[in-house]
């Protein structure tokens, strides 16, 4: 798992239909950090922090073991300092 901050919502006007109609998130890990997208599964906004699972557990954790996803947000954390 990895704590990341929401940084923006990401669109894409053509997906494969596995997808389906969950929003795309970038997200980053710190900071001016690098960009990585992430499957939204619980509803989060810009400027939330999040708590982000990889690999098979974003499958999963996204709907299906087959769903197309290597990262998808778990939860919204109420309170974090990056410090």
């Amino acid at each position: 798992m990895k704590i990341m901050r929401v940084e923006k919502t990401l669109v894409s006007t053509n997906r494969i239909g596995e997808l389906g109609h969950r929003p795309l998130l970038v997200v980053t890990d710190k900071p001016g950090g690098t960009p990585q997208v992430a499957v939204d599964a619980i509803g989060c906004i810009p400027g939330d922090w999040v708590i982000c699972v990889g690999s098979s557990a974003a499958r999963e954790a996204a709907g299906s073991k087959s769903y197309p996803s290597d990262l998808t947000i778990v939860g919204i954390i109420d309170q974090w300092s990056a410090e």
